[in-house]
C-alpha cells in the first residue's frame, strides 16, 4: 500500500483532530499497491476535512480529485502536498484518461474519488470510477462516512466484473446503510 514517510507527530495530529471532534475510523486498509478508492456518501464540504484527517492519521498516500477552482494561493500548495489533483470537471473523458495514466505509470498508487461526483443528491452515480478501475486493471476499495455515529469506514475491496450495470448495482447496495451529513446514498 502506498504510505507516506513515517511521521509519528503528523499521524498523532490526525488521530487527535478526529478524536477531539468525536470521529473514529473502523476497518483495515488492504495491502494492495494500486487501487481506486471510492468514498460515499459525499454530501458536505466537511467530508474532505474528515477524509484528509483520516488519511493523515492512518499514514497512507492517496491522490484525490479536486475542482480546479480550489487551487488558489495560499491553498494550492497545501492541497498538492495532501495529494489533491486539480481537475476540470467539464471534461469527464479527460479525467478518466488522466487517472488511468497516473495509475498505470505508478508502482504504487491509490486514487480516490466520490462516485456521486458532487455534494448534491443524485439518482445515478457517475461511472468514471468503474471505468478507471477497469481500464487500469485495479480493484476498488469502498470507504464511507457515517455521520450519525461519526464513523469513517474502510470497507470491502471490490473486483469489477466488466459489467457496468451489475458492478454499479452491487456497489450501490453495499453503500445503502451509510448516512452522510445531509443525506444517504440512495
Amino acid at each position: 500500500m502506498p504510505q507516506v514517510p513515517p511521521n509519528r507527530f503528523t499521524r498523532w495530529m490526525g488521530r487527535t483532530f478526529l478524536r477531539v471532534f468525536g470521529w473514529k475510523i473502523v476497518g483495515t486498509l488492504p495491502d494492495i499497491p494500486k487501487l481506486v478508492m471510492i468514498v460515499a456518501p459525499h454530501s458536505s464540504n466537511w467530508d474532505g476535512i474528515w477524509g484528509m484527517a483520516a488519511k493523515i492519521a492512518m499514514g497512507f498516500q492517496v491522490r484525490v480529485l479536486g475542482k480546479a477552482q480550489l487551487f488558489w494561493w495560499p491553498l494550492s500548495p497545501l492541497l498538492r502536498k495532501l495529494g489533491v489533483v486539480p481537475v476540470d470537471r467539464s471534461s469527464p473523458q479527460g479525467t478518466v484518461e488522466q487517472a488511468v495514466r497516473m495509475i498505470r505509470q505508478s508502482d504504487r498508487m491509490w486514487f480516490a474519488l466520490t462516485p456521486e461526483g458532487t455534494r448534491k443528491r443524485v439518482d445515478k452515480w457517475k461511472g468514471g470510477f468503474l471505468k478507471i478501475a477497469q481500464q487500469a486493471q485495479v480493484p476498488i476499495l469502498m470507504a464511507y462516512f457515517h455521520y450519525p455515529e461519526k464513523t469513517i469506514g474502510i470497507g470491502d475491496v471490490y473486483y469489477p466484473t466488466g459489467d457496468m450495470d451489475t458492478d454499479m448495482a452491487a456497489i450501490r447496495a453495499w453503500y445503502q446503510p451509510w448516512q452522510g451529513k445531509n443525506r444517504g446514498t440512495v
